[in-house]
């Protein structure tokens, strides 16, 4: 039986989209002796406007979603408690400020052309959300490869250059024609989709439900 594939389209300033992830890992432990996994990362931009990096986050959630500082600190905080059940670092999710994340995309490319993708995605996340992070800085981004054992002299390089710009704007575009439009978005075999960061024993159904419809399909 092929693997299953999964594209995953998302934000490296997505808490949602860290929380699916991992929960997506559990999924994927419990189904490991039924079947095996593909998956694929790609880009999305919550903050696209490089000139709004480095507002604090609570008063830029306040002003996007016409809510108080307070009722956002909340929604943060039980997202907190969330994340920490998952083993997540969220310890700077409510201190962090807004991060224009596109030398991230760039840097997930690069790391998935050396097996390291979801190692890199993985790292920005613990980064941003866990240590509030200035993701828009070459030194951090630098510091993130180096921390997953890749060669920081090259990422520097490839971040002063615009190699993999065209990639990300592509990838992004494709799956904006595809409809997608707010993440994390999981689409399984090019076929199905699983919106928002849904517990792992929905997607070991899921997974267990499209597994079996393929079986049934004529050959």
């Amino acid at each position: 039986m092929p693997p299953v594939k999964i594209d995953i389209v998302s934000d490296i300033a997505c808490p949602w989209c860290a929380i699916g992830y991992a929960r997506l890992e559990l999924a994927m432990v419990q189904l490991q002796d039924e079947m095996s996994f593909d998956v694929q990362w790609h880009a999305f931009e919550l903050n696209p406007d490089p000139d709004g990096d480095g507002e604090p986050i609570l008063q830029a959630l306040s002003r996007k979603y016409g809510r108080s500082a307070e009722e956002m600190e909340q929604i943060q905080s039980q997202m907190q408690g969330i994340a920490q059940g998952l083993g997540l670092n969220f310890s700077a999710l409510q201190q962090r400020h807004t991060r224009n994340t596109f030398d991230g995309h760039r840097l997930v490319k690069w790391a998935a052309e050396q097996g390291q993708q979801t190692a890199m995605k993985k790292a920005l996340f613990e980064a941003y959300f866990g240590e509030d992070a200035v993701i828009t800085d070459p030194d951090v981004l630098v510091s993130l490869v180096e921390r997953i054992g890749l060669d920081g002299e090259a990422a520097r390089q490839l971040l002063a250059s615009d190699q993999y710009v065209q990639r990300v704007r592509e990838d992004e575009a494709h799956w904006q024609r595809a409809g997608i439009s707010s993440v994390p978005a999981f689409i399984i075999n090019d076929r199905y989709l699983i919106s928002g960061a849904q517990e792992p024993e929905t997607l070991v159904q899921a997974f267990r439900d499209i597994r079996d419809a393929s079986q049934e399909q004529p050959s």
